[in-house]
This record gives C-alpha cells, structure tokens and sequence, in this order.
C-alpha cells in the first residue's frame, strides 16, 4: 500500500477525489473524498470508507444503511490526484433512494439525447447496449414496484432461464418463417433477457466482448 500512497497527490486538506463505479454495469455510482486513513481502511477492510468534508469524520459507506460497497478494484489516475473505485454495490448508492447519484440528465448537450430522461451519447450504434445495461443494474438495486425486470429478478435465475429458453425458440421460429421484422422484435427480447441473466449472475459485457476478441483473435492466428 506505501507505493501507491506515496504515488497519490493529496490536496491541500489532505484529501483526494474517489469516483465509485458499479465493476459489472460500469455506471458511475458516486463520487467522494478520501483521506490516507479512509483510503487504509478501505484497503484493509475491502470496503469503501471515505471522509467527510460536513462533519469532519470518518464514515463507511452502508454502515447505518446497509448499502454496503465491496471494492473489487482501485486505480489511480496518470496525475494521481483522482481515485477510481470499482465496487459490487449493495442496495443503492445515493442517499435519496437511487441506484446513482448521478441521476438530473443536463441537457442541450451537443452531440447528445436524452432519452426517458437519461443522457445517451449518439453516435455509437452500440450505445443503446450501454443504455440498457445500465438500466438493467439500476432495476436490480432499486426494484421499482411494477417494473417487469423487477418481477424477473424476484422470481430467480430459473424464470429467467426460462424466458431466454422461450426467447430463443422464438427467435428460430421468427427466422424460419423468414420474417425479418417478427425477428427483429424477438431479437432484441432474446437479448434483453440475456442482459438480465448477466446481471443477475454478475458478468458483464465487458467480459462478453472481450472473450469475444479472445476469439477472433484466436481465428486470425490460425489463418
């Protein structure tokens, strides 16, 4: 731990900037403060402590709450005056109730949409699989009354089997039938449910893309 803490560039107060991210889903949670003895324990315990500027104290994230933050990786930036935490979150991580923080979208935002009140970049083809991926963990913290990804983390990986079972059939029918428009449809639910079972067996699709690359590097070579 001394070679990182001596690498870290505390501000006059003594602090240091820890921005928190969600180690599946990859959404920024929160940001904090750290101190060396909050970034010590939260090293020693494996879980985030931070020190707050309002009551000049120590305090460990989830500890009245429950709301708890594994760590499962910390970095420092090229400067080394910003953290980068990466938790499993337990419960939400905002004070108000929220999977996020960092919920008030600002819009008018050049090159940027927001869409059901969420701020999705545009440009990228593949941005609605973030969208959806950050949703997807956001419904499995907050558990919104109603919300069908809601109902389907309740039930368990077994109804959730069963949907991916279901979408999948479907998907074959769609595409035997030669209907492209009824495939598309049943595409996307396919995936949508896919999305759901990475979440609730906590793989990312960071993790996907990247055995993905492992493989078509593989094929390349043996080309």
């Amino acid at each position: 731990m001394s070679t990182s803490l001596n690498s870290i560039k505390w501000n006059e107060a003594g602090l240091v900037p820890a921005i928190v991210q969600d180690a599946v889903s990859k959404e920024v949670l929160m940001m904090a403060y750290m101190n060396e003895e909050s970034y010590a324990r939260s090293i020693e315990t494996g879980e985030t402590w931070f020190w707050s500027r309002s009551r000049g104290e120590l305090w460990h994230k989830g500890a009245t709450s429950g709301n708890t933050q594994r760590i499962v990786s910390m970095h420092y930036d090229c400067d080394g005056d910003t953290l980068l935490v990466r938790v499993d979150q337990n419960g939400p991580a905002c004070h108000n109730g929220t999977y996020s923080c960092f919920t008030n979208a600002v819009e008018g935002v050049k090159g940027a949409a927001v869409v059901g009140g969420e701020l999705l970049q545009t440009g990228d083809r593949f941005a609605m699989l973030n969208q959806l991926e950050a949703t997807i963990a956001q419904r499995y913290i907050e558990r919104p009354e109603g919300a069908y990804t809601t109902y389907l983390f309740e039930k368990g990986v077994d109804k959730i089997l069963k949907k991916v079972g279901e979408e999948s059939a479907e998907v074959i029918i769609a595409a035997k039938n030669k209907d492209n428009d009824e495939l598309r449809c049943e595409a996307s639910d396919l995936i949508f449910h896919l999305m759901v079972l990475f979440r609730e067996r906590g793989l990312s699709m960071d993790e996907i893309m990247a055995e993905l690359n492992r493989r078509h590097n593989k094929s390349k070579q043996s080309s």
